[in-house]
């Protein structure tokens, strides 16, 4: 539930930021720490990389 509200609030705060400074780039900030968060996650598996992310496309199907 923690990382709900702390994402959450990392993307108000790039939507504040993003509109205020009228730059784009601040609107990229939750779609990257969303990723970092998801390969942390992937690196976390106690399995290698590469079958850790291969078990996890074998999933769909």
């Amino acid at each position: 539930m923690i990382w709900v509200i702390a994402f959450g609030l990392v993307t108000v705060a790039s939507v504040i930021l993003g509109l205020r400074k009228k730059k784009a780039i601040y609107l990229l900030v939750p779609l990257a720490s969303i990723f970092a968060f998801i390969l942390v996650k992937i690196i976390m598996v106690p399995l290698p990389f590469t079958d850790t992310v291969r078990f996890i496309f074998s999933l769909s199907g």
